[in-house]
């Protein structure tokens, strides 16, 4: 296995026609240049499988090289790691190739030797290369640059280029070229930062004028030098600040990146976001969008008062079609909502309310739910505000998008709740409106508000009214006792046919004109004759009535429910006449059991539930014999329950956000510094405001504390024994789409320890990046050695690998197997908060489910829910004070997100059994097979206690 990974291969081409050594040396001899051509990426591909042509190099050398058309791979040492002889003769012609009077190849020819590691190869060209430093063509002088970069940073590069330094900043000084100056100065920044500083300042004026490729390598030479002397940033901010008017917008952005990393003061961040903005709104592409939304998302987490003055400018994002950067916008202008800016906002997603009218606005229904939630949450915050867009809203009960229309009866029945100002005018809308609503749901809840807080006399009337002109004239449907009935009272039918109560009859209003009956006889009906299709979802038929006749029995039991409170709460008024209440009454009763013989017809196309039934049967008992306790528990327990679930609602929310506002307590030991004592003099405003900063991020703890280093601590991983000739350890850092290794290596033998190589391999859904390189270590030297893995999905996963080294005690490459590395889920997702009717609708739309029984020697349900949700990282979705009591049975939702934007349900279902033991399922639903699988495998392991 070592010696199978000695080269590093960076493809593997499948090469199924191989030649013979002979062929292709045949074929490189000769004159025809395709042939040559052909046969020498034979020879490559031969190569690049493993194969070994040794016999071939002096062909291609002699015949190959000379030829301005070519490229070759081949091995420079020998098995000992010397250098070939053989490669005098490559030598010999680089260079050629560096004094050769075609520009583009001498350029060429620069280029490849920045690949070049073999000092016996490149120390014989050093002088070709430093004379190209003085060309006249800008692409020589260039890649000339380059390849000083390249040799100098080499182990022994300073021996063979001890002058680079000096060489390098008379080229910049002189150089007219904006890319040969721009790798000039980088090799500085590399090699001399000294000196890379000493120009800049000393070009201080002129940065503004330079081009972006120069301004960024700037902003890069900035950086480093302030995160070794923070000190000295105040000199720097006033570049980055002139910088901050490029016309580049790569330049833009990495200025506004380095403002905010490196000074705290409000001017500079406030500069920072308002370029953001400019790029928000100047920029097309949405994945820039997204990544400055990012930006302006973890600017909101530090700097939430200067955020709050750009509000504005970040709601002009919404213009852009994407829904994911609609998403992400409105969730950080909800964050910075204050009594402010409240009614600007309020006016803008108004605006963009109503612009989803147009039906041919791209997800117009999609965007219309997040402008109704964002409009929600407005409201509940500020609840002045509701008036002024309760009623715009309610226009689009009747969307034919359910899940919009449900967010706006929703925010209905919760304004209802803490708003009492707005119930008169709402509940006449609601009325007006309600024939529009053709959602099941929608229905069923707006049912339900009128109900509850109709309380007028007025009001009730209306009410009533309304839903009897929903439900529509009695019956629901015409039986074959019914049909022989009116044949023989009438007179006017035949004999030969009678009325089938499964025969289709199109949906007509109520009129005396004869109808066709299904043998072709006439028949005078003076009742709607709906046939119990689908064809009963036309736009004529009532909503209530088109809905009953296709099934929707809970839809049912919501009616009998609305029809008793509100007759219920007519009975108690104290002017109400009794015998329109008994009439009301024995009205509202025919109704609910025409419904009930509905659900018994054959004709029903599909049979009635029990709890419907129940309702409904509990319904009719009520209205038949009402009395005081029955009403408290439909008139006033409800609205308390309601009333508790919005309570808990809002102090959860309230809750969250003071956890999220609190702020860390520093230190007893910290050292502060009072500005007040502070000298001034020679200071700009900016650089007093960022010391200020400072000095208060420092004071309240906000700067990184011990625990946060101690937790760093905690995530390094020993991957050899203290006693290994090489001691490694790893230090894991788990980002949004790949995982960095952090490998630090200690050579702990008194050998030198050549080629020393990190192998490793993945198993799960991870994809090592890249292969690293090889090392040389001397005695007790240590190495830090920085690996790429990719994440594709949420999964748990492994890494394993071992350290090949050669050292000159052994013949032989010696091997140090690793310990493994376990990548746990746990490391993917977070708690999030998700609304009930989200939940269920991804509940019921998600796929994967991985159903956990439960085992434990948790005795007590209430402790085991707190251990599962400590164990999982997850969210205990169902509020707590539906969870209070000693029943012996608890049922809660849990839900989590994770870094890929994954949702994972879990459902906990657990009872107390006689014997004292927990029995019961936790069941686990998500839209991928891996996160379904992994969190069931962690729940198997962490339930027991």
């Amino acid at each position: 296995m070592a010696q199978s990974v000695e080269r590093s291969c960076t493809m593997l081409v499948h090469f199924d026609k191989p030649s013979s050594g002979n062929e292709i040396k045949e074929a490189l001899e000769g004159n025809d240049g395709p042939a040559k051509v052909e046969a020498l990426q034979k020879a490559i591909m031969m190569l690049l499988n493993g194969e070994q042509l040794p016999a071939l190099f002096i062909t291609i050398v002699r015949y190959v090289l000379p030829s301005e058309d070519h490229t070759e791979t081949i091995e420079k040492t020998d098995s000992s790691g010397k250098i070939l002889p053989e490669m005098i003769l490559i030598c010999q012609n680089l260079r050629n190739n560096l004094q050769h009077p075609n520009e583009y190849i001498r350029g060429v020819t620069l280029r490849f030797l920045c690949r070049i590691r073999e000092e016996e190869i490149f120390e014989p060209l050093i002088p070709s290369i430093l004379t190209c430093l003085e060309h006249r063509h800008s692409y020589v002088r260039r890649n000339a640059v380059l390849a000083i970069n390249c040799i100098y940073k080499l182990p022994k590069g300073e021996q063979h280029l001890q002058d680079a330094p000096d060489l390098i900043e008379k080229v910049l000084n002189s150089e007219q070229d904006l890319s040969t100056k721009r790798n000039a100065f980088l090799m500085l920044c590399n090699h001399a930062q000294d000196r890379a500083v000493h120009y800049l300042l000393s070009q201080i004026d002129n940065v503004a004028h330079w081009g972006d490729i120069l301004q960024m390598a700037v902003l890069e030479l900035i950086r480093k030098v302030c995160r070794v002397n923070p000190g000295e940033k105040g000199k720097y901010i006033k570049i980055i600040l002139s910088l901050l008017q490029s016309t580049s917008s790569a330049v833009v952005y990495e200025c506004a990146v380095t403002l905010v990393s490196l000074s705290q003061a409000p001017t500079a961040i406030r500069a920072a976001a308002n370029c953001y903005c400019q790029l928000l709104v100047s920029q097309s592409d949405n994945n820039v969008k997204l990544i400055v939304l990012d930006r302006l998302q973890e600017l909101k987490a530090k700097h939430r008062e200067v955020m709050q003055d750009v509000l504005m400018d970040v709601l002009r994002a919404l213009t852009s079609p994407n829904m994911d950067i609609r998403k992400k916008t409105l969730d950080i202008a909800l964050d910075l909502i204050t009594s402010r800016n409240i009614d600007e906002v309020v006016m803008v997603l108004k605006k963009e309310v109503m612009k989803t009218q147009n039906k041919e606005l791209d997800k117009g229904p999609e965007y219309r739910q997040l402008l109704v939630q964002a409009i929600h949450s407005c409201a509940v915050k500020f609840p002045d505000v509701a008036g002024s867009v309760i009623h715009l809203l309610m226009d689009f009960l009747g969307d034919t998008n359910t899940a919009s229309a449900l967010d706006v009866v929703f925010f209905v029945r919760e304004i209802m709740e803490t708003n009492s100002k707005l119930r008169a005018s709402m509940l006449e809308r609601l009325l007006d409106s309600y024939n529009q609503i053709r959602s099941s749901r929608v229905c069923s809840c707006t049912l339900w508000i009128i109900g509850e807080y109709c309380d007028q006399k007025d009001d009730i009337y209306a009410a009533l009214e309304t839903i009897k002109s929903a439900l529509g004239p009695l019956p629901f449907f015409h039986d074959e006792d019914e049909a022989e009935k009116g044949k023989d009272d009438k007179g006017k039918a035949s004999t030969k046919g009678d009325i089938d109560a499964e025969t289709p009859i199109p949906v007509q209003q109520a009129s005396h004109r004869p109808a066709v009956l299904a043998d072709g006889s006439y028949a005078s009906q003076t009742a709607i004759t709906d046939t119990i299709t689908t064809s009963s979802l036309s736009s004529t038929a009532p909503n209530i009535r088109a809905l009953l006749l296709t099934g929707d029995y809970f839809l049912g039991g919501v009616v009998a429910g609305a029809l008793t409170k509100l007759l219920l709460r007519l009975r108690k008024s104290t002017n109400a006449d009794e015998m329109e209440v008994n009439k009301l009454t024995a009205e509202a009763m025919l109704y609910i059991v025409s419904i009930l013989r509905l659900g018994e017809s054959q004709a029903s196309l599909h049979p009635r539930d029990d709890d419907a039934v129940d309702r409904m049967v509990t319904c009719l008992k009520v209205l038949t014999h009402p009395d005081n306790e029955a009403a408290k528990v439909w008139l006033e327990d409800c609205r308390h329950s309601f009333a508790q679930m919005i309570h808990d609602k809002l102090t959860r929310d309230a809750e969250e956000a003071k956890t999220k506002d609190s702020q860390s307590q520093a230190q007893p030991d910290e050292l502060i510094d009072f500005h007040h004592l502070k000298a001034r003099r020679g200071m700009s405003q900016i650089e007093i405001e960022d010391q200020v900063q400072t000095d208060l991020q420092r004071a309240t703890g906000l700067t990184e504390t011990g625990s946060e280093n101690a937790a760093r601590l905690n995530r390094v991983l020993q991957l050899t024994g203290f006693s290994d000739p090489v001691y490694a350890e790893a230090y894991v850092t788990v980002h949004q789409y790949d995982i960095v290794l952090d490998v630090t290596v200690i050579n702990r033998t008194a050998e030198t320890l050549q080629n020393l190589c990190l192998e490793l391999a993945t198993m799960g859904d991870l994809k090592l990046v890249e292969r690293p390189q090889n090392y040389t270590l001397g005695p007790g030297a240590q190495k830090s050695i920085r690996a790429n893995i990719k994440v594709s999905s949420t999964e748990t996963g492994a890494i394993f690998g071992n350290i090949v080294y050669e050292s000159t005690a052994y013949a032989d490459r010696s091997v140090v197997v690793l310990n493994d590395i376990h990548i746990d889920i746990m490391d993917y997702i977070s708690p999030a908060s998700c609304p009930d009717v989200q939940f269920r609708s991804m509940w019921a739309e998600f796929e994967w489910e991985n159903k956990v029984a439960i085992n434990t020697t948790i005795t007590d349900v209430s402790e085991f829910l707190d251990h599962i949700v400590a164990s999982t990282n997850m969210r205990c979705a169902t509020p707590r004070s539906a969870l209070e009591g000693e029943c012996g049975f608890l049922a809660a939702n849990l839900y989590a997100k994770s870094v890929f934007g994954e949702d994972a349900l879990v459902n906990v279902s657990v009872e107390k059994q006689p014997d004292g033991k927990l029995a019961g399922y936790i069941r686990i639903r998500s839209k991928t097979q891996g996160i379904a699988l992994s969190l069931g495998d962690k729940l198997i392991l962490k339930q027991k206690g």
